[in-house]
Formats: structure tokens, C-alpha cells, sequence
């Protein structure tokens, strides 16, 4: 199922520098960043991975040309940090120098992991005394300040898409707290991040990571390399 971006917005590749730098895997990356469009699927991350569902990915036009004619072609496919093992299929259109890939609705976007890992932080923050005792249980390898940075660009992120739904979908969401917590006793449900991208799907392109798939904006209003992954692994070669 391909959810387009707004007709408004201009579908471009994902900016980024041309001069290669080097993964978190250690090799180089491609370059640029593909366009994510949305993969809706009905699995966890894990069952994503055994069942190599990337394999079943598909995408019956090009977004930019759907009359056809423009060379669009499957582009192998990217590897993820996490979960291990996960791949994501990209397309490539020549005629408009652009790369798409299919991120399923279990991976969260522009972070590595799962949108299940993302909402398990964002919870445990939400039910705590404050947000230093919640990172007193997460991220042992790091100390309190990188953990703090780290958990605080999750809840913000997902705060903030949280509030643009309630404007968005105001039939669902108008009387929600902008917390999962309110949003799970609403919808009624225990996976929420990952329900909303299912409901929000039309509104993806409006949504910031991890939800959505708007770059998250820098402290003085820039975003990181417009419209880049900043997270999961970029291949050095072609795979299927």
C-alpha cells in the first residue's frame, strides 16, 4: 500500500552530502538517503527479520511517474543496525535521481530499532517520578547526560506527533493528553506508535520521526541533512 506525500510537497531524494561517510557498520555509506514510504505490515520487528518480508516488498509504479516510462526499478535494499538482520527495499527512479525505500510499520523511522523499543521509553518516562529517575534504568552503557539527550529526543519527538494528530484526526484524538497513555486508553490498545501509523497513514509526510517521516529539526531550527536517515545502516553493495 503506497501512501503519497501531500501534493503540496515537493517528493525529492533525502538531501544529504555527497561525500561519503562512514556507517555505523564501518563501511561507506551510498551517499544520499532514499524518500521512506510507508510498508504496512502486521508484524513485529523480529518476525519481519525471520520471515525476510523485505523480499515481499513491492511498488506498482514510481511515485514521481506513475504513467511509466521513467526507468524505475527495484534498488536492492539497505541494512538496519536493529533489529540484527533487518533490510530495507529500495526502488530507484532515474529520470528523477531519486531512491525510495518501504519502511515496514514495526521500524521506527530515522532511529534505529523498533517503534514497540520507542514507545517502551517513551512509557517508562511518562510513568516515572521524574526524567532522571527514568534514565536510571536505561542505557547503562552511557552515562546520565548522553542518556538523558538520548531519551529526550524520543519523548520530544513523539510528543510533538502526538499533537499534531489531535489537530489532525480531531474525530479520535481531541480529548487526549498528548501522552501514549491517553492515547492507548483511547484507541484501546497496547501497541500505540505503531496503531497510529496504520491510522495516520495519509499523514505521514506531516509527522515527525519516529512516527512519522519529517527529519527531526536541529536546537537552532535546521534540520539534520534535510530529509536524511540518521540511523540504520546504509549498504555498501546491492543485495536483494
Amino acid at each position: 500500500m503506497l501512501h503519497r506525500p501531500a501534493p503540496d510537497r515537493e517528493v525529492r531524494q533525502n538531501g544529504g552530502l555527497l561525500n561519503k561517510k562512514e556507517a555505523r557498520h564501518g563501511d561507506c555509506r551510498a551517499g544520499r538517503w532514499p524518500v521512506q514510504l510507508r510498508y504496512a505490515t502486521d508484524v513485529t520487528g523480529e518476525e519481519y527479520v525471520s520471515r525476510e518480508l523485505w523480499c515481499e516488498a513491492t511498488l506498482s509504479c514510481c511515485p514521481l511517474h506513475p504513467e511509466g516510462g521513467c526507468g524505475f526499478a527495484r534498488h536492492g535494499t539497505y541494512r538496519r543496525v536493529s533489529p540484527p538482520g533487518t533490510r530495507v527495499t529500495r526502488w530507484y527512479c532515474p529520470d528523477g535521481h531519486c531512491t525510495f525505500s518501504l519502511l515496514p510499520d514495526c521500524l521506527a523511522a530515522r532511529l534505529s530499532g523498533t517503534l514497540a523499543e520507542v514507545e517502551s521509553v517513551v512509557r517508562h518516562v511518562e510513568q516515572a517520578e521524574s526524567l532522571e529517575a527514568a534514565c536510571a534504568d536505561l542505557r547503562l552503557d552511557i552515562e546520565l547526560p548522553g542518556v538523558l539527550r538520548w531519551v529526550r529526543r524520543r519523548v520530544a519527538a513523539v510528543q510533538a506527533s502526538l499533537i499534531v494528530l489531535k489537530g489532525l484526526l480531531p474525530e479520535y484524538f481531541s480529548a487526549c493528553e498528548p501522552t501514549l497513555g491517553a492515547f492507548a486508553r483511547c484507541l484501546d490498545v497496547d501497541d500505540v506508535l505503531v496503531t497510529l501509523r496504520q491510522i495516520a497513514a495519509d499523514f505521514l509526510h506531516q509527522l515527525r520521526s519516529p512516527l512519522g517521516f519529517v527529519p527531526r529539526r536541529k536546537p537552532e531550527g535546521g534540520r539534520d541533512r534535510s530529509r536524511q536517515h540518521r540511523a540504520g545502516a546504509d549498504p555498501p553493495t546491492l543485495e536483494r
